[in-house]
């Protein structure tokens, strides 16, 4: 997994008109810059739902982080120690979208909502996310905001949980930030880590049903097991790493698996990192299905997202950034197939500009 990470956003439009790509100092549009620290650890995000101090409740009543197996909201708030990445830019690239609601998607810890907040008082948010801990800590961020503030426990995909927040007000900002967040990973019973002995979990909303890291590892072939090593792992290893996993089974915590992976990787491939930090990721994002709802979620969003308004998204992982420009790309011409080089005459009529 490349350590870079890139932001690409994408404003709406009314008009029929190409796309263009624009430069930083003309609106931060699409760029990227290098990250030198590990990718395990470049972000504090997780996610959850909830309200109190202030903010408003969503209306399912769902889980409070003060349920039993949760932080309470000091608690969580001092381990969501929330540092969002490329704050300035995304600030830079929302500074002139119309006022109103801003969803964002992946709130965390509230580090960019906070700061959106403060800049725009003419802006209110609507954030999401999976983890209760999570948005504990955003409760805690966020409530000398007030009202203008609502939290909700869900993933950015569930479309009946943005119906419930958002309604038929029109969003004129979506911010996607995307991954795991380091707190999620210092949390040795959350089972994210390869450095820390846990259970097999992963799930970025525990309380859900399954399915954890534990099932995929013990009962999925070593065929399926290789598909999402090699295209989320992005290893070259990972037919060997899957039958590596198989014929340890069962295997019931993060230290065994780490161990197995450890093993199996030749001493020569050892040299970029922990050999079993690219089995755990693919894991991670097969047990929640990041890629899945990301490509739900961002043609949705898109498609909600008022004139002027813009979309940022902040991605860590090759799959995620392709996933985003395709996504981006189709709105932009507006899923146009006309020749390249001829003018459009299959009246197709794009969404955004990027």
């Amino acid at each position: 997994m490349s350590a870079s990470r890139s932001l690409l956003a994408a404003s709406a439009t009314t008009h029929q008109a190409p796309w263009s790509l624009c430069s930083p100092s003309a609106g931060v549009v699409d760029f990227s810059s290098s990250a030198t620290m590990p990718p395990e650890r470049r972000r504090t995000r997780p996610s959850g739902d909830q309200s109190v101090e202030g903010l408003q409740m969503d209306q399912g009543g769902r889980r409070r982080a003060e349920e039993p197996g949760h932080l309470g909201p000091a608690r969580a708030a001092a381990a969501f120690e929330h540092r969002p990445v490329m704050l300035r830019e995304v600030l830079e690239v929302l500074r002139e979208v119309p006022p109103g609601l801003v969803v964002d998607a992946t709130v965390g810890g509230g580090g960019h909502a906070a700061a959106l907040l403060a800049a725009r008082p003419d802006l209110s948010v609507v954030g999401l996310d999976q983890d209760p801990d999570a948005l504990a800590a955003a409760r805690a961020t966020l409530a000398p905001f007030g009202p203008r503030v609502r939290l909700l426990q869900a993933r950015f995909d569930d479309r009946s949980a943005l119906e419930d927040a958002v309604g038929t007000e029109e969003v004129v900002a979506w911010c996607f930030d995307l991954g795991v967040s380091s707190p999620q990973l210092d949390r040795a019973e959350r089972g994210f880590s390869y450095r820390l002995a846990g259970p097999l979990d992963m799930r970025m909303d525990p309380g859900r049903p399954g399915p954890t890291a534990a099932e995929l590892v013990n009962e999925w072939p070593p065929e399926r097991l290789a598909a999402i090593f090699a295209e989320s792992g992005e290893t070259r290893l990972a037919g060997r790493l899957a039958r590596a996993v198989v014929a340890a089974r069962p295997l019931h915590s993060t230290a065994e698996l780490a161990a197995v992976v450890e093993r199996a990787v030749p001493a020569g491939a050892r040299r970029r990192g922990h050999p079993a930090r690219r089995v755990f990721q693919a894991l991670r994002m097969a047990v929640n299905d990041e890629l899945g709802a990301l490509g739900r979620a961002l043609p949705a969003a898109l498609a909600r997202l008022a004139p002027g308004g813009r979309c940022v998204v902040l991605s860590y992982h090759s799959g995620e950034d392709r996933l985003v420009k395709a996504v981006f790309q189709e709105a932009a011409t507006g899923g146009c197939r006309c020749p390249s080089g001829l003018p459009c005459v299959c009246g197709a009529v794009p969404l955004v500009r990027l």
